[in-house]
């Protein structure tokens, strides 16, 4: 065995007992949600009993979690920086585990649109969070007011907007792959609709 292959087997048997602590379970009530014997997972925890895949996908299983998730090993790339889209005003930062997921942190200072005609549509759900001041998000006719250190979510299949009240707001929003895409249509049909003469 390698070391980087040692240090994965200690590392998924100490994910398996920080999981198992962080119900509340003990070794027996893991041990009978996973159909293992007690004795069994104690020595798969201490390190007394080789990891067998079989036994990996019964107890992600019984943990509520994936195969994927047990053993996945740390990322080199912890902190990652902003890509800046000035045209847009706009700092995105993509999710690694999740390429299609993307965060995105804005400066709004115009109320949002009064007509419904202006809100946009499209699969995806969307989540934000208002890190200063207060935004008004529109959600077909109704209106949300969301201060400093509130968040909101929603499917934007409803059409939608959002804008600032009282002055300017600092948002995070975080979109999964099909709202990014929305947004990016929206954003290219409103520069094109710009530089027409």
């Amino acid at each position: 065995m390698t070391q980087e292959d040692r240090e994965l087997d200690s590392l998924v048997r100490k994910r398996i007992r920080a999981l198992r602590v962080a119900q509340g379970w003990s070794l027996e009530e893991l041990a009978a949600r996973a159909r293992l014997s007690q004795s069994t997972l104690s020595r798969i925890e201490n390190g007394q009993r080789r990891l067998a895949l079989d036994s990996l996908v019964t107890l992600a299983r019984a943990l509520d979690t994936t195969l994927d998730q047990l053993v996945e090993t740390a990322s080199d790339e912890v902190v990652t920086s902003p890509m800046i889209d000035s045209t847009h005003s706009l700092m995105r930062w993509p999710i690694k585990a999740d390429p299609g997921m993307t965060v995105v942190r804005q400066r709004m200072t115009e109320p949002p649109p009064d007509s419904p005609a202006r809100m946009r549509a499209h699969p995806g759900r969307e989540w934000l969070v208002v890190l200063s001041g207060t935004a008004v998000l529109m959600l077909g006719h109704r209106r949300f007011r969301v201060e400093t250190n509130q968040a909101a979510e929603f499917p934007t299949m409803l059409p939608h907007a959002i804008g600032a009240e009282g002055g300017p707001c600092e948002i995070l929003g975080i979109f999964d792959r099909d709202a990014r895409r929305g947004h990016q249509r929206s954003d290219d049909d409103r520069d094109a609709q710009r530089s027409r003469p």
